[in-house]
């Protein structure tokens, strides 16, 4: 096959120049799922783990038979010509292509709990006013405003549509602007950091979407709330030292602003995965809450308090 000839500049360029964004696979929820499980094992949460395991195989049932979302690509090309998203959730969240994935979902959830199905209920008594009322909310995260039963099917149907369309797109043409803080596909927060251990990505910073999964590039030694590389410090769930520096789960603190962002050490576990790392070390979140510090990354599986 024929390919382009790089002279020896353009491959010095070529392999230090790393992807801008790394898409999720098709697999993603069903991974979720796997890992959901095997994280559960002798954890506090087990119980809750578990149900949202079944809760992401759930997701990628519908996320495979899903039937192709409504999506304006003239303004989502419009959109990226001016550095804004093109999936920009707070304008889709209130348009409501994306509820289809939540009656699908809801078709395809089978889970027995009593609290569970009150929950499932009150989803799907609720009118598509009502729905997309609790979604905005849910996505701008005023959880007091969404019934805390609500929030982890709600969020699993929005992560199923707006993953949906991710796929289905060609943002190839996405550049790393000077401040990039929110997901530049569809603008919403990260939910966790990876560090990467492989390939052009070797010991890069990538943040995870909370909404849609993609993964874009954000340096190191950089606070992702307030972009400060000053006072950073990290947590992890061993109080020993020596095993701290080599946690495969670390959160990195910010004295400036007072947040916290988790961050998956790949080096350490090459098998972890954001969503699930994060449910399945809540305990961490709770130590950093005695230490003063705030959580601003949304789990969309997860109403805090």
């Amino acid at each position: 096959m024929a390919g382009q000839i790089l002279e020896p500049g353009e491959i010095e360029a070529a392999a230090v120049n790393p992807d801008f964004i790394l898409l999720p696979g098709g697999e993603l929820f069903g991974y979720r799922a796997d890992r959901l499980r095997l994280l559960a094992t002798d954890n506090a949460l087990s119980d809750y783990l578990l149900l949202m395991a079944d809760l992401c195989e759930a997701q990628q049932g519908v996320f495979d038979c899903l039937a192709p979302l409504p999506l304006d690509e003239a303004r989502s090309a419009q959109s990226m010509q001016h550095g804004l998203p093109p999936l920009g959730y707070d304008t889709l969240v209130r348009e409501g292509d994306w509820l289809p994935a939540l009656d699908a979902l809801l078709e395809n959830l089978k889970l027995a709990q009593a609290p569970v199905q009150a929950a499932l209920d009150e989803l799907r008594q609720a009118d598509a006013g009502q729905r997309k009322a609790w979604a905005i909310a849910l996505l701008a995260g005023s959880y007091e405003l969404v019934p805390a039963g609500v929030v982890p099917f709600l969020g699993a149907a929005l992560q199923v549509a707006w993953t949906h369309w991710l796929q289905r797109s060609d943002f190839s043409a996405l550049r790393e602007q000077g401040s990039q803080t929110l997901c530049p596909c569809c603008g919403a927060p990260p939910m966790a950091g990876i560090i990467h251990h492989l390939g052009k990505a070797n010991g890069l910073r990538y943040l995870t979407c909370s909404l849609c999964a993609c993964e874009w590039h954000f340096v190191r030694v950089k606070c992702s709330h307030c972009e400060t590389g000053k006072g950073l410090g990290y947590y992890s769930l061993s109080t020993d030292d020596a095993n701290a520096q080599k946690a495969p789960l670390r959160a990195e603190t910010c004295a400036h602003c007072k947040t916290y962002l988790k961050h998956l050490y790949r080096d350490h576990d090459t098998r972890s995965e954001p969503l699930s790392a994060d449910l399945a070390s809540l305990a961490l979140d709770v130590r950093l809450a005695e230490e003063g510090y705030e959580r601003h990354a949304p789990n969309l599986l997860f109403a805090p308090g």
